[in-house]
């Protein structure tokens, strides 16, 4: 799997796939959506896919010494890669936001979503329906994806307007809390993020396997 991920960095990726990454520092933005920082990140990924189709990668790639659902899997290894570094930058920014700038009054007078866990575990989310719409749909013909990243977008961009929206319910007000308050809660959203993320990628690899198996390349 080392060596398929290699192959994937190096000759399949695009550039912008590593570039958009730096979107993930969005999370700092004040007065902004952040969570659109995470649509970015995958639309880096989606030029990485463009370019693979263009150079007919996976044509090369079921050629090479490896089981055809070991093309999938490498596919899914560098697009996971490439979310974990943003998250990464993501949660770096969160942990300055709930720390160094907790009481900055430019985050403090923000309307918008706070970066906390719960934004965190959105982002987690939203990675997760990226990988189980538009990768295992890609997978679907190994061809077109067109319809299932217009899917995505679709989806994602209403996640993120539900997640926006939902601070402003009176009862929902801890989803937007600040530092360490709430933090039960903060924790909890998290590891619900990050759950439906490893379920969404497993499930839809598994799924992109078996279909990427019955297609004459």
């Amino acid at each position: 799997m080392r060596d398929l991920l290699r192959k994937e960095i190096k000759l399949s990726s695009s550039p912008l796939s590593f570039f958009f990454i730096l979107f993930g520092s969005m999370f700092l933005l004040p007065g902004y959506p952040i969570l659109c920082g995470v649509f970015f990140v995958t639309l880096g990924i989606f030029q990485s896919f463009q370019t693979a189709r263009e150079a007919n990668d996976l044509v090369f790639s079921a050629l090479l010494p490896i089981a055809k659902r070991d093309v999938v899997k490498g596919k899914y290894l560098f697009v996971c890669f490439i979310e974990g570094c943003a998250l990464l930058l993501m949660a770096a920014a969160v942990l300055l936001r709930m720390t160094v700038f907790l009481d900055s009054p430019v985050y403090r007078s923000n309307a918008l979503m706070n970066a906390n866990g719960f934004a965190l575990g959105a982002a987690f989310f939203i990675f997760g329906l990226f990988n189980r719409i538009f990768v295992a749909g890609f997978f679907k013909t190994a061809y077109k994806f067109a319809r299932p990243f217009l899917t995505y977008i679709i989806t994602a961009f209403l996640t993120v307007c539900a997640a926006e929206a939902l601070h402003h319910f009176p009862a929902l007000g801890a989803l937007n809390a600040f530092g360490t308050e709430q933090l039960g809660l903060q924790l909890g959203l998290l590891g619900a993020g990050i759950i439906s993320y490893v379920l969404m990628t497993a499930l839809s690899c598994a799924k992109a396997c078996r279909r990427f198996e019955r297609i004459d390349l």
